[in-house]
């Protein structure tokens, strides 16, 4: 029953949201048109957490940045990762794999929030993505990144890409690292079945970009994989694994 309530809530939010985004995207100026789009993303959001049955914790929210774009970088184990933290951060958009830019609706309606899309396989492309967008959150606007790339099996860390630190380099932005737990219980990776339950992000300390460059990306992308990694087996005893822990292999993520 929670399966399909949920799926029908996100069903109708989305034909209902998809068009109001666009209709803002054609004809308002600029700052209606971010303020639709941040209103349609919050409501979708929302709203499926609440048929989902998801109570959101949010912890170390005074880390969330309102008046300077950041990048928030955030393990991925769920779909309903990214309902939980667009739940809670007050300005954003997010950058995304390019398949969903062709589900029907949803895609048109995410391309008129100002959702990034990437071309994964072509490591060209996806850089060049993240060089546009940095020109965005210097502004002021926030970016959702998942630098593991895609959802992992279970909560244990992967290697991260480096795309995502060039783009807060770039920006001039800070990182914000963000571990979201008890999403996997919600909805796990290859199953639709939906089960409610407490949903935890934790916003920790910004990592500041001052002083780094292009060629220094590493030591930003290892010190926020290391953050991120600490909390969770800290807090929910989640260890690393050999493979992901290991420098090399955190260096070596294109």
């Amino acid at each position: 029953m929670r399966t399909l309530l949920t799926g029908v809530t996100a069903a109708v939010m989305t034909l209902l949201l998809a068009p109001t985004a666009a209709l803002g995207h054609l004809f308002g100026s600029e700052d209606l048109e971010r303020r639709v789009s941040l209103w349609c993303m919050h409501t979708w959001a929302r709203s499926i957490c609440w048929a989902a049955g998801i109570r959101l914790v949010v912890h170390g929210a005074e880390h969330i940045v309102p008046e300077r774009g950041t990048v928030y970088a955030t393990n991925h184990v769920s779909w309903f990762d990214i309902v939980a933290i667009a739940s809670v951060l007050p300005r954003y958009t997010f950058v995304a794999k390019s398949e969903l830019r062709r589900v029907p609706i949803f895609g048109w309606g995410a391309e008129a929030c100002g959702v990034v899309f990437l071309e994964r396989e072509n490591r060209t492309s996806a850089f060049e993505a993240y060089r546009s967008v940095a020109k965005t959150v210097a502004e002021g606007l926030s970016v959702i990144v998942y630098p593991e790339g895609t959802r992992g099996d279970s909560y244990t860390l992967r290697p991260f890409k480096k795309g995502p630190f060039v783009l807060a380099i770039a920006a001039n932005a800070p990182v914000v690292p963000v571990v979201v737990h008890g999403t996997r219980e919600a909805l796990r990776k290859g199953t639709w079945r939906v089960r409610p339950g407490v949903v935890h992000v934790h916003l920790l300390p910004p990592v500041e970009t001052t002083g780094y460059d292009y060629d220094h990306r590493h030591e930003l992308m290892r010190t926020v994989w290391q953050q991120i990694a600490d909390t969770l087996c800290g807090v929910y005893g989640v260890g690393s694994g050999d493979d992901a822990v290991a420098p090399s292999k955190v260096e070596g993520a294109a």
